[in-house]
Formats: structure tokens, C-alpha cells, sequence
């Protein structure tokens, strides 16, 4: 009977023969699957996925809607995050944030 070790090093064999073996036949199935898409006419969207933003990045997260104008009529949505000074300033004086309240 095998070691335990023997039978470690015989699992780590396979599976950098698994990886080789997918990274071998990555190639041709991206390749199907773009000539499938373009023949059908599917887009990333259509998959479910959004389509890969200008210059690889994330599209930014659209605004939230303001809960709370301030003294001087500035605008916050009361989000996670560090809290604008005129928020700090009415909550050391002790008073609500409700009055503020949009």
C-alpha cells in the first residue's frame, strides 16, 4: 500500500497534468465560442455579463439619491464612509440629523 506522501505527490502529479491538459485545450474552446457568438450574433450581455468597460475598468457606481441637505444647502446621501463636517458639526452639537432630512 502507498504512503500517504507517495499518494500526495502522485495527486500533485495529476493535477499539473490537468492543468496542462486545460490550458492545452483553452485555446480552441475560446475560439468556438467566439465563432459561435459572432455566427448568432450573441454579445457578453446577452450571456449576462457586461461588456468589458473602455480601458479595462469597472464602470463607477451610479450616485445615490441625497437623503440630507445641510445648512448651506449641501447634499448627502448618508452612505458608509466618512461623513462630510457639516454632518459632524450638527451631530457635536447635539442635534438630528432628521431636521436635515430631504
Amino acid at each position: 500500500m502507498a504512503t500517504y506522501s507517495e499518494l500526495m505527490a502522485q495527486a500533485q502529479n495529476l493535477m499539473a497534468q490537468a492543468e496542462q491538459a486545460r490550458k492545452a485545450e483553452l485555446a480552441s474552446v475560446i475560439a468556438d465560442i467566439k465563432a459561435k457568438m459572432k455566427q448568432f450574433g450573441i454579445t457578453p450581455a446577452d450571456l449576462g455579463g457586461a461588456a468589458p468597460a473602455a480601458g479595462g475598468k469597472r464602470a463607477a457606481k451610479p450616485a445615490s439619491a441625497p437623503k440630507y441637505r445641510g445648512p448651506n444647502g449641501e447634499l448627502w446621501a448618508g452612505g458608509p464612509g466618512r461623513k462630510p463636517q457639516w454632518v459632524r458639526d450638527v451631530l457635536a452639537a447635539g442635534k438630528s440629523l432628521d431636521s436635515y432630512r430631504i
